[in-house]
This record gives C-alpha cells, structure tokens and sequence, in this order.
C-alpha cells in the first residue's frame, strides 16, 4: 500500500469548520472531502451505501449514465458530451438536468498524466480530483486522488485481469478506490448483453468520501473503459 500525507491547508468547503471534524474543520484523517458540503446538506438519496450505474449500449450525441439507488429510484444523470474540445461532465440530480451537484473538468485539453477537477457548483469550490497514470493506464487503468490542496491522498485501480481484457473486453471489470491505504469504494462490473451496468459500493467508506466524489470516480473509469472499446 503507498502513504499519503494528511490533507492539509484550507478546509475544502469554506471557512467554518463543520461539526464533527475538529477545531481546524478538516475531514478526519484518511477522509477525502466532508460528506456535507458548505451550500447544504447533501440528498438523503446521496448517503446510500450502494448505487447501480446504468448505460445503455447505444447513446448518440454523448454516453449518458443513470446512477440508481438501492430503491430503484434514480440519484444522478451524467451526459457525458463526445464533440468536446476539453473533456468535462456535469452530474445532475435528474434527467432533465435542473439540479448540478458536482461539475468534473480536465485542466488540459491534450496530455498524458491527465487531471480531473471536481468542482461544487453551488460554491465553486474544488472538491478533490482525479490524475490518470498515463503510463500505469496501459496496462491497468490508474488515477491518483488528489484533495483541494493537489496532495496525494488516494488511490482508484483496476483491479481485474486488465491485459486480458484489452484482448476479451467482454470479461467483467473491477475497479477500487482508496484513500491513505484504505479500500473506501469498489467498482464492479456485471454481465449483461444489452446495457452496461456497474455497481458501486460505498459502504466502507461512508462519512470518509463525498458521495458525489465517489460516482465521479466511477463515471471516470467507466468512461475510460467506454473510450477504450469504441
């Protein structure tokens, strides 16, 4: 497992400190972002332990995603726009996109080591990001985790038999996130013909990872999966 360091500088959602979190107002240690953010307490939906992430086969105009709750009842909608010249996806509350929880931009239109920023729309403050390992993502898809300060704290993986399945991408993939160490989230694919679905449990990690953190992970990686299959 790497070491990180603790998060450090400024709390990521303002100047208050939140209860909970100490007198500085800082994520305990190992934690990415509080689970409440300063604009307001996040949906009830949002503090699920799991999610089913949903895509279908044919998208046009952009690969979109239904993120579901453990009731059946929809939690996000992310289009993820193709004619793009910097990528970046907006995760909305609902289909008919009135309600921005988390906006995810890429610092560079072209490079290798690219980096995701996520960004609450209600502050605008930066939530934490996500730095794709060229090099690593050849032979298996890696993100370093950054917290709002760009200091290392985590970790996302794929954690499946990555080589083999740049050959059969029809084998299920894995994935995991962690956080100094600590597995937080996991990713994981099921096999069907005529969507593409993924489940992502949150139940290691709750009140360590902002839920909206944890399915821009997951949007991430199956976006990279979705772009390396055509």
């Amino acid at each position: 497992m790497q070491n990180y360091p603790p998060p450090q500088g400024q709390p990521p959602y303002g100047q208050q400190p939140q209860q909970g979190y100490g007198q500085q107002g800082y994520p305990p240690q190992g934690a990415m972002v509080p689970a409440q953010p300063q604009g307001g307490l996040l949906p009830p939906n949002l503090m699920a332990p799991q999610f089913l992430v949903v895509r279908p086969w044919l998208s046009f105009l952009g690969r979109k995603f239904w993120v579901y709750g453990p009731d059946n009842g929809l939690v996000a909608f992310v289009k993820h726009p193709i004619m793009k010249l910097r990528p970046e996806f907006t995760i909305f509350a609902e289909e008919s996109e009135r309600t921005p929880f988390l906006m995810v931009k890429a610092r560079n239109v072209v490079g290798f080591n690219i980096c995701h920023d996520c960004f609450d729309p209600q502050t605008g403050a930066r939530v934490g990001s996500l730095r794709r390992r060229g090099l690593a993502s050849i032979f298996k898809d890696t993100w370093d985790l950054l917290d709002p300060n760009d200091q290392p704290v985590g970790l996302m993986t794929e954690d499946s038999i990555a080589l083999l399945r740049r050959i059969f991408p029809i084998i299920p993939g894995k994935w995991h996130v962690e956080l100094q160490g600590q597995e937080v989230a996991r990713i994981t694919q099921r096999f069907t013909f005529f969507s593409k679905k993924f489940d992502l449990d949150v139940s290691m990690g709750q009140g360590r990872l902002d839920p909206r953190f944890a399915i821009a992970c997951a949007i991430s990686a199956l976006f990279q999966e979705m772009t390396r299959q055509g």
